[in-house]
């Protein structure tokens, strides 16, 4: 009863943006508009022939030499970043948003080592290509510990790291959530369906919160789900889920030798395995309120910015707000 009046509630809220059946996209996300124009980028990686889709945005505003690139969370892709990509080229800074391999726009490889280091090591391909030797790196969500991976990889490249509700603030293995195989996050992502991701969403990201502009993402992540790709799609994310739980950084945050920032929704609640854990380890799970300002002084440049009552999304919510701080941050 609980659920029903929950998503009741929900499609109350969002009105006519509620979607009857989700639309499907291929494979790698075609059908889904970009705000910017996507390209591919083409390299070889353990033994295949892969793709990452990426946008490059040049600055609008008076071009200020700098490069940054954005990495996307788990349930996100480069387009969830559309409004950071329009406020960071506005204040003159060349913008690259790149879907990581398993994602989106990018390669659904039917067998892959998922790392890491590996995504970081394509992600430094990429950047090379497009003859980008220093960058400001900026994570969400899961894209917070690719960024990390990816600055203590190549320190002397990372001008500066920007860590936007990353999960991996705490080793939740070490914290006692049982382990998932592969086998049973597939099992999982094979059933993902609108309403699931929309609560799952609305609890967890928005702190109960809902606004109808917040379904286009939803609609992203489950459409490519349901298409022709849906047992790829649910395979690689299976394999991530993996990467994710085996693979903590939180260990390695005292290294980082760059300015480094943390912009933090105090109410996310986001802990991957959460829902599996005994009720005792689930309540010491996800506190970013406390967190943030942990490990912020974990990191020897680390600064905080706290955005009170927002969830993990913060630059989705609230994108004024966010980029004031970001490009505040940001500029000398």
């Amino acid at each position: 009863m609980l659920r029903v009046t929950a998503l009741a509630l929900s499609c109350l809220a969002a009105g006519s943006a509620f979607a009857a059946e989700s639309p499907t996209y291929g494979k790698q996300l075609e059908g889904f508009a970009y705000p910017y124009p996507l390209q591919h980028f083409d390299f070889q990686s353990q033994g295949q022939a892969l793709q990452m889709g990426y946008m490059d945005v040049p600055a609008k505003g008076k071009a200020n030499g700098h490069s940054v690139l954005l990495m996307h969370g788990k349930n996100f892709c480069a387009a969830t970043w559309e409004t950071t990509l329009d406020a960071l080229s506005q204040a003159g800074y060349r913008v690259i948003a790149a879907d990581q391999v398993g994602f989106c726009t990018s390669s659904k490889p039917a067998q892959y080592q998922y790392s890491f280091q590996q995504l970081a090591d394509n992600t430094h391909a990429l950047l090379a290509k497009l003859g980008v030797d220093k960058a400001i790196v900026v994570g969400h969500s899961t894209g917070g510990m690719l960024a990390t991976r990816y600055a203590l990889m190549y320190p002397q490249q990372v001008e500066r790291l920007a860590m936007v509700n990353p999960i991996g603030l705490e080793d939740w293995k070490a914290l006692g959530v049982p382990y998932r195989t592969v086998d049973q996050w597939y099992a999982r992502e094979l059933k993902l369906d609108a309403e699931g991701v929309r609560n799952y969403e609305r609890i967890t990201y928005y702190a109960g919160r809902w606004k109808p502009e917040y379904e286009r993402w939803v609609q992203m992540l489950v459409g490519l789900n349901k298409g022709p790709g849906h047992e790829a799609v649910a395979w690689n994310s299976a394999l991530i889920y993996d990467m994710i739980y085996t693979q903590p950084v939180v260990h390695e945050f005292k290294d980082l030798q760059m300015p480094t920032l943390l912009l933090i929704g105090d109410q996310d609640t986001t802990a991957i395995g959460s829902d599996i854990a005994s009720p005792e380890v689930k309540a010491t799970l996800g506190k970013y309120k406390e967190l943030g300002p942990r490990v912020a002084k974990m990191m020897p440049q680390g600064e905080l910015v706290t955005f009170e009552g927002l969830g993990h999304a913060p630059q989705i919510e609230a994108p004024g707000k966010f980029h004031h701080a970001l490009i505040g941050w940001l500029k000398p």
